[in-house]
């Protein structure tokens, strides 16, 4: 790709500035994947130079994963060690802001028993639950960025006859929807916020009763809480300092209310979940659970997920996406949620954001479910959206405004 370089050092810098604001004395953790140390030897460096005290790099590896997974004891799998538990609690003492680099292949652990992955799932969600609870109330800046893995790259070009070809087409793709073919990158994502919020403002004045989505397949309707916040693409740490939770993003969102939710809703979209793909997705929904879901494609892997905990047999997220944004617009599939969910109206099985209420950040688990913000230990988004999703916001009087008519803003 011609000035790759320079591309790649602009989208570091990106991603240090907007995506977690690095400033003098900040602890910054970067996770990321072996194939990707050029992005990763650019991200600590230009952390350092914003004014960090310490950058910590976790590596990660599909295929050291992958190998884990098939062959570790069972015992293991069940387990986190405690020095990983107390690691990432330090993180959240020293308000450290943490950068997650998604470059996986989608099929990573395609063909592994589904029961000893989710055994591991099970385990580190319950191991890092208050880095977790840390990160949906935004106590700290995180953001989560992609970068173009060959195995990734290979899966949504596979029309594209070399590996060479197949990763250039991708980190093309990060790079238009990442705004780093502007002339300011920086300037542009402020541009974008704006815009985002705009929605949100005027979401946030409505504050509706509940959403009814009506679409081929679909007739849901969700309730929403009282006081409820919907967000645009912009956050505000603990310490009032601006982050970028997602690049690309061009979603709103917002909690539902977990007990009044109900009817049936299909996904648009292959979802990418535990390194395999799950497709055709169907769910049924009754006082706010999940009382019956099938797929085409993975459902196994799709019913070990509802099996988590309680909480995952209901919603988490409601976030709206108009068709024609530029993701949807390529059409490409993706195969990768931060892409896919930004091609598409779509919901979150699992934990909600605390700050997604007025308040939330300042209360506890317990305080959070009594308002309707479902708990739980996975947050995992589907698509829904298409060009002929009809979306109603329904007042506390029962009269409906149109939000989203044939998968556009209303």
């Amino acid at each position: 790709m011609e000035n790759f370089e320079v591309l790649l050092d602009k989208y570091a810098t990106l991603i240090v500035s907007t995506g977690v604001n690095v400033s003098k004395g900040h602890t910054v953790v970067l996770q990321i994947d072996v194939e990707q140390a050029p992005l990763a030897r650019l991200i600590v460096k230009k952390a350092y130079a914003a004014g960090a005290k310490q950058v910590i790099v976790n590596w990660s590896d599909d295929a050291v994963a992958r190998e884990f997974l098939a062959h570790a004891d069972e015992d293991v799998l069940k387990t986190v060690p405690d020095y990983k538990v107390a690691e990432s609690e330090a993180w959240i003492e020293a308000g450290a802001s943490r950068i997650s680099v998604v470059s996986r292949d989608p099929e990573a652990y395609a063909g592994l028993d589904t029961e000893r992955i989710a055994m591991h799932q099970l385990a580190m969600g319950k191991a890092m639950v208050k880095l977790r609870e840390a990160t949906q109330a935004n106590r700290v800046s995180w953001t989560v960025v992609a970068a173009a893995g060959s195995a990734w790259a290979k899966k949504v070009f596979p029309h594209l006859a070399t590996e060479d070809e197949q990763v250039n087409a991708l980190w093309d793709q990060i790079f238009k929807t990442t705004r780093i073919y502007e002339e300011d990158p920086v300037a542009a994502w402020a541009q974008h916020d704006k815009t985002l919020w705009s929605k949100a403002d005027e979401l946030n004045a409505e504050q509706f009763d509940a959403l009814h989505y009506t679409a081929p397949g679909t007739d849901l309707t969700i309730g929403l809480p009282k006081n409820h916040r919907w967000e645009g693409a912009g956050s505000l740490n603990a310490r009032g300092e601006k982050f970028m939770a997602n690049m690309p993003t061009e979603e709103v969102f917002t909690a539902p209310d977990n007990r009044r939710i109900d009817g049936v809703i299909v996904s648009t979209k292959p979802l990418s979940y535990g390194g395999t793909t799950i497709s055709g997705m169907t769910f049924t929904f009754e006082n706010g659970k999940v009382v019956k879901a099938t797929a085409d494609e993975g459902e196994d892997v799709l019913l070990k997920l509802l099996e988590t905990d309680e909480g995952a047999k209901s919603l988490g997220e409601v976030a709206l996406v108009p068709h024609q944004s530029p993701i949807s617009q390529s059409g490409i599939i993706f195969y990768n949620t931060l892409f896919d969910e930004n091609a598409s109206n779509h919901l979150a099985l699992g934990s909600a954001y605390a700050f997604n209420v007025e308040g939330g950040t300042e209360m506890s688990q317990e305080e959070l479910a009594e308002v309707g913000l479902n708990r739980s230990a996975t947050h995992v988004d589907f698509m829904v959206g298409s060009d002929k999703m009809d979306i109603d916001g329904i007042r506390a009087d029962g009269t409906r405004v149109p939000i989203f008519r044939q998968g556009e803003w209303a």
